[in-house]
């Protein structure tokens, strides 16, 4: 007989097509137990059933499932090596690339792009795909209110010229959001989209398991074109990268072959 909590991953998939079987499990199971613990219930059924029939329970089951925290220019060398060396690359021999930043969370990592091509390639055309899970956060990046905490790595000139401060809060330039369109995306269930010079997805593989990075990468090389470029997390460097069809251009950015 199924246990109570195998059931609830059941439920969740049916209702909200989240693959709980993919998460790493002790890491999930812990963050859904404090949850149930907090809201008093004793069975992750109850819970889950709680949830469906309340908005304001759903919408924190599903903010606490899909990891949220992001900051702009997070890890900034990294970033130096793509402003520097891999978009310079991807624009030799064409004038619009399309960026695809997946599990983008709350914003900061598609405007970061944003900020970057038009202040260092100006005339470029190009298109950034912004997709989550979460339409909660997604609905919050499109709003692109930030607290200061946020920006402490983006560069002093980017944040003088991109941003309005009101109190605590920075607001992105709006005219940033021409070029970003945030869609829903599911990693685990969703078609992948094709045709992407750039794929930016850090610091949410590590949730995952082994099988389901295995799909993602194979899905994320066959999205990008012909010398296109993945940009993955720091914690999260692809082992046998020939195996998915790409090899290592710098640390943690992956061309395909």
């Amino acid at each position: 007989m199924r246990d109570d909590y195998d059931l609830m991953k059941q439920k969740v998939h049916q209702s909200l097509k989240l693959n709980l079987d993919l998460y790493k499990e002790a890491q999930m199971k812990r963050r859904i137990t404090t949850l149930r613990d907090k809201h008093g219930f004793k069975s992750y059924i109850d819970y889950f059933a709680a949830c469906q029939k309340d908005a304001g329970l759903l919408e924190e089951f599903t903010e606490k499932l899909t990891i949220n925290v992001s900051e702009f220019y997070r890890n900034p060398n990294r970033w130096d090596v793509l402003q520097k060396k891999i978009i310079p690359e991807l624009t030799k021999t064409k004038r619009k690339i399309t960026i695809w930043s997946a599990a983008c969370s709350t914003g900061e990592e598609p405007y970061s792009l944003a900020m970057m091509l038009e202040e260092y390639f100006p005339g470029l055309n190009y298109q950034i795909r912004a997709t989550d899970f979460d339409q909660a956060v997604l609905n919050a990046a499109k709003q692109g209110n930030y607290q200061e905490r946020s920006l402490k790595d983006l560069p002093a000139a980017l944040k003088k010229k991109y941003f309005t401060s009101n109190g605590t809060i920075f607001q992105a330039d709006p005219s940033l959001r021409k070029h970003i369109r945030f869609e829903r995306h599911n990693l685990l269930e969703d078609p992948y989209p094709r045709d992407i010079d750039l794929i930016v997805c850090r610091n949410v593989l590590i949730y995952f398991t082994d099988e389901a990075k295995n799909n993602i990468f194979h899905h994320f090389n066959k999205a990008l074109t012909k010398g296109g470029c993945l940009f993955v997390g720091s914690t999260e460097q692809i082992f046998n990268a020939e195996q998915y069809g790409f090899y290592l251009e710098d640390s943690f950015f992956y061309r395909k072959q």
